[in-house]
Order: C-alpha cells, then structure tokens, then sequence
C-alpha cells in the first residue's frame, strides 16, 4: 500500500481544514488507517484512526469534539475533517495504515508499516 497525505495549509484560529490520505494497492477496505502529528521539537503523535472493517473510530482526547475521521472504501481515501482549529494542532500530519496491528496497539507509531509523506498544517492566532 503506498499513501499520499495532503490537505494541509494555513488557516487562522477557529478555522477548518479537511486532509486526505488516498491509498493504492488491494484490499485497501482491510486496513487500520490512523492519522498523527509532529509538531517541531515534539514527538510524533497518534491523532485518530478508523479500523477497516468495522469502521471503528479512535480520537485522541486532544481533538475529540472537533476532528472527525471517515473513509471511503470506493475511492480509497481516508479524510481527517477538523474544526475549531487551534495554534496548538500546528503540526506535520502523517497518515499510516496497518493491516495487522493488533487492537492495543492501534496508537503506537510502531504499529504501522505504511506511511505518507506528511502534510503541513499551521494555524495562526
């Protein structure tokens, strides 16, 4: 599977956003896609995750209430919808996908083998 993030910007405080991470390769339904965060001088970061099958969601407490994650199936994209943003999301946003990482797991970085390139959101105050 390879995935391409994008999305990102500027956008002033209070202000939405919407990223895309679009896969290719087979059975891309099957896979965990997760989004995190780097901020500079910070570690990388879990943000959400959608799994595969069930469609089960997960949000870091830090984002709960205002970002959204969902996917398409059919057009193989998964999108980080996020409202109210803060200078504090300012980050570099990666979205990976596993398709064996183990429900424990599903926050840890270690957890994926696939990656995007990352996308830039800043937000000013």
């Amino acid at each position: 599977v390879q995935l391409q993030a994008s999305g990102g910007g500027l956008v002033q405080a209070g202000g939405s956003l919407r990223l895309s991470c679009a896969a290719s390769g087979r059975a891309f339904n099957t896979y965990t896609v997760t989004w995190f965060r780097q901020a500079p001088g910070k570690e990388r970061e879990f943000v959400a995750y959608i799994r595969g099958g069930s469609r089960t969601t997960n949000y870091a407490d830090s984002v709960k209430g205002r970002f959204t994650i969902s996917r398409d199936n059919i057009e193989n994209t998964v999108y980080l919808q996020m409202v109210s943003l803060k200078p504090e999301d300012t980050a570099v946003y990666y979205c990976a996908a596993s398709r064996t990482a183990i429900l424990s797991s599903l926050r840890s970085t270690t957890a994926y083998n696939y990656w995007g390139q990352g996308t830039q959101v800043t937000v000013s105050s």
